[in-house]
């Protein structure tokens, strides 16, 4: 008898929508031995065969839960809020869309840094002030059952995720019939990071800091200024440009700020954009580059060279549903300037991350009890060659 389950499923998106949908409650989400978050049947002997875990399941479908986009529309934009726009990762859009959609009688599901689990998860804010946390990029996989376990029949919602959650999640409200209680927004990703790999991270840091209480990716702030009665800390410092913050700022209870930037050499944006500590399903199977998305909104940096020089952050955003495009045209405190589609995804992945031989030696050595230190002084090894090829090539004029 084949099983109507998701027992057989590995190496997944984790993204959790099966664990959401089961009326057992008997899937739970855990990170499986290379740090990912995978589902788990913890009871099959009271699974009923329904086979909705399975429905909903966007790895278990090589197709997109919508049917191919027609009349997308493409906008640079940016929030009007000086402050809203220093703030975030880029343009500031993201909040303003929550905020917007809070306004209206939505409750927003989006994303914070739990300082206490050390990870990214999905959170339901009924307020602008409740939504405040999601600002700003996290470069983790979110564990979403924290999040999309909150939603009902009765309630219309707000929420962002990465592709594969989304595209989980729209298949999870056509079922249910409840897609017009929803909006959805995704945004072009790289892939997410091994979590052992962030753990080991944290712990490096934690040596100079003391128990992290605040972790921020891209922060276009340079330090932070003390903790609040939250635990969180009120930033201050220089603003850089957007384009130039692949920084991560941190504080800890030592009141003690980190900063560490790529161009600096640090350790987990080489990591991660090296392409050695990323989930099995981001190389393998990820369909969502470009325009491939069943999200109402999909959102970016805008990479390409128009803006290039626009030092406060421009997102790139694609309308790609009558209900997205909504969405955009009530937006009053924001700039939307009309792009070709072409121009939007300049700059951004058209495939997947090619897997190498090398990364599951490097998803060892990141479960093992080798310190992070070590571990990147091989990866710096293993990126010798490629170095030198690009060195030559810059010194020949080729690049």
């Amino acid at each position: 008898m084949v099983k109507k389950n998701i027992s057989f499923i590995k190496d997944c998106y984790g993204c959790g929508v099966c664990a959401s949908i089961c009326p057992k409650k008997i899937i739970k989400l855990d990170l499986n031995k290379d740090g990912f978050y995978e589902p788990n049947l913890f009871n099959e002997e009271a699974c009923i065969q329904c086979g909705l875990c399975l429905y909903v399941c966007a790895y278990n479908d090589e197709k997109l839960s919508v049917e191919s986009l027609q009349d997308i529309k493409g906008y640079a934009a940016w929030s009007n809020d000086e402050q809203v726009r220093r703030e975030c990762t880029s343009g500031g859009i993201g909040f303003e869309i929550g905020k917007y959609l809070i306004e209206q009688g939505y409750k927003a599901c989006g994303v914070k840094y739990n300082p206490e689990l050390n990870r990214a998860e999905h959170f339901v804010a009924s307020t602008i002030e409740e939504y405040i946390p999601s600002i700003k990029s996290k470069y983790l996989q979110s564990y979403s059952l924290s999040g999309f376990t909150q939603f009902n029949k009765t309630n219309k919602f707000f929420v962002t995720g990465t592709p594969c959650q989304i595209d989980s999640l729209r298949r999870y409200i056509k079922k249910l019939k409840i897609e017009e209680n929803f909006v959805l927004l995704d945004f072009y990703c790289h892939g997410v990071p091994s979590m052992n790999m962030w753990k080991k991270y944290c712990l490096s840091v934690e040596k100079k800091i003391g128990k992290i209480r605040y972790a921020s990716w891209r922060n276009k702030r340079t330090r932070w200024n003390k903790f609040s009665s939250q635990n969180n800390c009120t930033e201050k410092g220089n603003v850089i440009p957007w384009s130039d913050s692949k920084t991560i700022l941190m504080c800890g209870e030592k009141s003690r700020d980190y900063v560490s930037s790529m161009s600096t050499g640090d350790m987990f944006f080489w990591f991660f954009l090296g392409d050695i500590c990323l989930n099995k399903a981001c190389y393998a199977s990820c369909k969502y580059k470009q325009i491939k998305s069943a999200a109402d909104i999909r959102l970016g940096d805008f990479w390409g060279k128009k803006y290039q020089n626009d030092i406060k952050g421009v997102n790139g955003l694609l309308a790609l549903t009558n209900v997205g495009k909504s969405v955009v045209s009530s937006l009053e405190n924001c700039t939307f300037k009309r792009e070709e589609v072409s121009t939007i995804v300049e700059g951004q992945q058209e495939v997947s991350p090619k897997e190498t031989i090398f990364k599951k030696y490097f998803l060892k050595a990141f479960a093992s009890n080798m310190p992070i230190e070590r571990i990147y002084s091989l990866f710096l090894v293993y990126r010798l060659p490629e170095r030198l090829k690009n060195k030559a090539l810059k010194v020949l004029h080729l690049r």
